[in-house]
């Protein structure tokens, strides 16, 4: 059984979505019998190339708040990412345009990798002081993954390379009616939308296994394709 995922890397929940997906895998007694796919979403497709700026001050636009609310709205978020045992800085964090990731990342999967690069860009941008919006990171990512770095460079540099690709995830994450990611179809009959808790994916993953006729899901936590995310406030 096919479980594919829409995600963005720039998507704190779809950083914090896979870690549950994969404690919901974990306890599916069929998880070997599983095949996963990660799919392209952009969260700010027109955002030009290059430009970058800080996440909090996103965020404050975004949602009319103050600086200072933004930052508590992103240390709630690290709470959860930090609940999961994955790391999340809440300061010097940049939001961009994710293109040249995901063509990558298709390459990516292309050469068996792309998991291996995915949980790569996502520890980078969340976690550590590297921007993944740099193209020297990203090579530099690619590599660690285990792809070739003349191969990869090649791709950043025609903007061409698995252009297609992506627009095609994309076009199918409208088909299909995803409006936020992260976005999961499971067996191409099931869909599963935010951050859910490792417990509904496991019931999901059951749900479809046996075949029916639809997987009760809850509202969970997700980013539009706005560029925002929702987040709780601070207090809620």
């Amino acid at each position: 059984m096919r479980v594919e995922i829409w995600s963005d890397i720039a998507c704190p929940w779809c950083y914090i979505g896979k870690a549950r997906f994969e404690k919901g895998l974990a306890a599916f007694a069929h998880r070997d019998a599983i095949e996963v796919v990660h799919r392209s979403f952009e969260l700010d497709p027109h955002r030009a190339k290059g430009d970058t700026g800080p996440v909090v001050e996103m965020l404050a636009r975004k949602y009319g708040r103050t600086v200072e609310e933004a930052r508590g709205m992103e240390e709630n978020v690290a709470q959860n990412a930090r609940a999961e045992g994955l790391g999340y800085r809440t300061e010097g964090r940049d939001h961009g345009n994710t293109f040249d990731i995901h063509r990558l990342l298709h390459l990516a999967a292309d050469r068996g990798r792309q998991d291996a690069l995915l949980n790569l860009a996502y520890r980078a941008n969340f976690a550590e002081e590297r921007s993944v919006f740099d193209p020297e990171v990203l090579i530099a990512l690619a590599v660690e993954a285990g792809l070739d770095e003349t191969e990869a460079r090649a791709v950043l540099a025609d903007e061409d390379a698995y252009a297609d690709a992506v627009r095609a995830d994309e076009r199918e994450a409208a088909e299909l009616g995803a409006n936020a990611v992260p976005f999961f179809v499971l067996d191409r009959r099931f869909g599963v939308s935010g951050g859910q808790p490792a417990e509904v994916f496991t019931q999901a993953l059951e749900q479809a296994w046996q075949g029916r006729d639809e997987v009760e899901t809850v509202a969970a936590e997700a980013c539009d394709p706005d560029g925002a995310c929702a987040v709780p406030s601070p207090g809620a």
